[in-house]
């Protein structure tokens, strides 16, 4: 079992910036991949960006070059800084890991909002 649980969500004015983190607990060898995702109602949750247990990092087309994902293996955490934010990419933004390659677990969410 993995446990993952966000925090840094906000509301910030267009053009302001946030650091998302995600701690992760439990069966922490066993996790592979670590992504970040956003999801606003109505919409399937769409991935914003992810990377490999390596640290090989893949982004969103609409938010790279201004998100920059990261992750520490040391203290099992993967933060989303996002910098220039704009109202679209205001949502609630999910931890996903994957473990084993095979299961899959989630966090909470914490809400962004990107407002003036």
């Amino acid at each position: 079992q993995v446990q993952l649980v966000e925090t840094g969500g906000g509301l910030v004015q267009p053009g302001g910036s946030l650091r998302l983190s995600c701690a992760a607990s439990g069966s922490v060898d066993g996790i592979a991949v670590m992504s970040w995702h956003r999801q606003v109602p109505g919409k399937p949750r769409d991935m914003v960006a992810v990377i490999s247990d390596g640290g090989n990092t893949g982004y969103g087309a609409a938010v790279k070059g201004r998100f920059t994902i990261s992750r520490d293996k040391v203290k099992n955490t993967v933060d989303l800084e996002m910098n220039n934010l704009n109202v679209e990419d205001t949502g609630v933004y999910y931890c996903k890991a994957v473990y084993g390659g095979i299961w899959t677990y989630w966090g909470q969410g914490t809400q962004v909002t990107v407002s003036s």
